[in-house]
């Protein structure tokens, strides 16, 4: 079933698209498109799941930053079946996972029942995970889990001390609660949420701290040492606070702006404790990278709470959800069922 076949291209398809009105206001629908409306690729996906990050919140509602032009159809993970291929690494039938680089951004993405994208892109589904399974990890959870594995590889051990997670109710927090939990590591976890509490202990969060509690505006250069690694998914001036109270050796992990793009530092915490602050992109992870942590996802660091975590919609609910996310309401990962 090659690409460029006419009459394939004449296929329609369910999808989300967002389109901006010459009032410069972005309206959302779901539309039949047709296969030949896609961008160029190697190989065609029938989509099955995708998932809500809070990048497709951002294109959703016409963010520049994130998408240039419009209309477009958001999504930045998918899992599903190969249909159609012109690489030779993979065949019709072959079942995989395309998350991040430019899907969902300006590409066509996974809020539609086909995407067409470079092999490149593309990885081979692990074994032991389902489509399903594969999304209510998706960006949020292989974020997570690159974080931890940032952590572990770069020498923190549970015997350490404890860690802190802030974010924890989102998509890359929980997750890294969880995984952290699972690893043996005593998880403080930072919410503005009461009622998610339950949500936290169930994942294996030890101890929950409110965001007041998390960030310090004393002014001082160096904070009490009370953190062994810190998984910091939001930015602002909660990263500069764990940075300032993250004990001798430790490392902390950043991946989100949610809290701002700024934040205070200054060089005592590195100099005088030898701390590390590593970025985390997972954007534009290298392939051989994203496939080992996949890996571990799947396997070791597989954790038993999916269910407690995912949240499924169909694509006729997406539109709300997505208002939800931006506005602080979502809580675990909700993923989209496109079958």
């Amino acid at each position: 079933m090659p690409s460029n076949d006419i009459s394939m291209n004449e296929l329609t398809f369910p999808a989300l698209v967002v389109r901006e009105t010459e009032r410069g206001v972005y309206t959302r629908s779901i539309e039949e498109k047709k296969l030949g409306e896609l961008p160029p690729g190697e190989v065609l996906v029938k989509v099955d799941y995708s998932s809500i990050n809070y990048k497709d919140g951002l294109s959703a509602t016409g963010n520049r930053g994130v998408t240039r032009r419009y209309p477009h159809t958001p999504g930045v993970d998918a899992a599903g079946e190969v249909v159609a291929s012109d690489s030779a690494s993979f065949r019709p039938g072959d079942m995989v996972v395309v998350s991040c680089y430019d899907l969902g951004m300006n590409t066509s993405g996974g809020y539609g029942r086909y995407i067409r994208v470079p092999a490149a892109w593309i990885m081979t589904r692990p074994d032991n995970l389902t489509a399903r399974e594969s999304m209510i990890y998706g960006t949020g959870g292989f974020t997570a889990a690159h974080s931890v594995d940032r952590l572990t590889g770069l020498g923190v051990r549970p015997e350490q001390g404890k860690v802190l997670v802030t974010g924890a109710t989102g998509g890359v927090g929980c997750f890294a609660v969880a995984i952290l939990a699972r690893l043996g590591f005593r998880v403080t976890a930072v919410t503005g949420k009461p009622e998610s509490h339950s949500f936290l202990k169930d994942l294996g969060a030890e101890k929950i701290i409110n965001r007041s509690q998390s960030v310090d505006t004393s002014g001082k250069l160096v904070l009490k040492g009370r953190w062994a690694g810190v998984v910091d998914t939001v930015g602002g001036e909660m990263l500069s606070t764990a940075l300032r109270s993250t004990r001798y050796g430790g490392v902390v992990t950043c991946c989100g702006n949610v809290a701002g793009p700024e934040f205070s530092a200054n060089v005592y915490p590195f100099i005088l404790r030898g701390i590390t602050l590593a970025g985390i992109d997972s954007a534009e992870c290298p392939m051989t990278e994203r496939i080992r942590i996949w890996q571990r996802i799947a396997n070791e660091w597989k954790i038993d709470q999916l269910d407690l975590i995912a949240t499924e919609i169909t694509l006729k609910e997406l539109s709300p959800a997505l208002d939800r996310i931006l506005k602080g309401g979502a809580m675990g990962r909700t993923v989209v069922r496109l079958g």
